[in-house]
């Protein structure tokens, strides 16, 4: 019985002292955890905590904390980049607004000139309208796109046949085509092409993607309205010699655009909108660049 009993005592000795050993071990590492907790509050990096002990739990909690520290370093990332593309795109659309405000008040000051010609004051008068008009169309297209973006634009989806709706957009524009002394190439379905959207909705993506065409192409303009197995696809193509293949990706972005100097008339808002209105309507949009031919395509289902 006493034989028992020391073989108890010491089995318990034993146990306390593993079991000493083992809080000794995990004080150890709490201790370690706050130090590395503290450097990495303290300083930019991507450290990861380590662990001194060979418990599970030990390594399974660390683990856990990095996957925690690293999803807020790459949102804190993220939030630097979108930052950083936010005062960008302010910068940007500054510049673009400034333009035209620039322009219009020297006008108006060579205007308050009493020896100023009739025939001048008309073109100066005509300048100005031409730049005020710039600056509606940039205002317009940022007030839709913050509209967009809150989800205030509630669009009532109707069958429409939008085989009409592309051939009379193109022609609102055809004169713009001509003084650039380029005949569009235009291909349209025969057979009348119903489907559900929101007529101005349609009309918006389609003038868009004109416009996009005519400030940024430089030729063999091309545009197309198939119909392919219930599906209408519209195709608007132009030669440009801005567009790269590291562009197609950002093509959609907001206020991105390829004229990093900003000469060209456009607030790089057009395709973002046009990407937006396709999309709420279940529309697909996609960019592609072959041979420095530039291609949207627009597809729908067919009702």
């Amino acid at each position: 019985m006493e034989q028992i009993l020391w073989i108890t005592v010491i089995l318990l000795i034993i146990g306390v002292g593993i079991l000493s050993t083992h809080l000794c071990c995990y004080r150890k590492q709490i201790k370690q955890i706050e130090k590395q907790l503290e450097m990495l509050m303290e300083e930019e990096s991507n450290y990861q905590l380590t662990s001194t002990c060979a418990a599970r739990d030990t390594i399974k909690l660390i683990s856990n904390i990095n996957c925690v520290v690293e999803k807020l370093r790459k949102e804190k990332r993220e939030l630097q980049k979108s930052n950083r593309s936010y005062r960008e795109s302010i910068t940007s659309i500054s510049h673009d607004i400034r333009t035209p405000l620039t322009s219009v008040k020297g006008y108006v000051q060579m205007l308050q000139s009493p020896a100023i010609l009739e025939w001048k004051k008309m073109e100066y008068l005509h300048i100005i309208e031409y730049r005020l008009e710039d600056l509606s169309e940039m205002l317009n297209q940022l007030f839709e796109y913050a509209r967009l973006e809150a989800g205030e634009l509630d669009l009532n989806l109707e069958k429409v046949n939008v085989r009409n709706l592309f051939a009379e957009t193109i022609s609102m524009f055809y004169d713009e085509f001509m003084k650039k002394g380029c005949e569009p190439e235009i291909e349209i379905v025969e057979i009348p092409c119903f489907i559900l959207v929101n007529s101005h909705a349609f009309v918006r993506i389609l003038e868009n993607l004109i416009k996009n065409a005519l400030v940024h192409g430089i030729g063999d303009y091309k545009f197309s309205l198939k119909l392919i197995e219930e599906q209408i696809f519209i195709q608007i193509s132009n030669k440009t010699d801005t567009i790269e293949e590291k562009d197609i990706e950002q093509i959609f972005d907001r206020f991105y655009t390829t004229d990093q100097s900003r000469t060209r008339k456009s607030t790089g808002l057009g395709l973002a909108i046009a990407k937006k209105f396709t999309e709420q309507m279940g529309g697909k949009i996609q960019a592609s660049l072959y041979q420095n031919n530039f291609t949207i395509e627009v597809g729908f289902k067919m009702e």
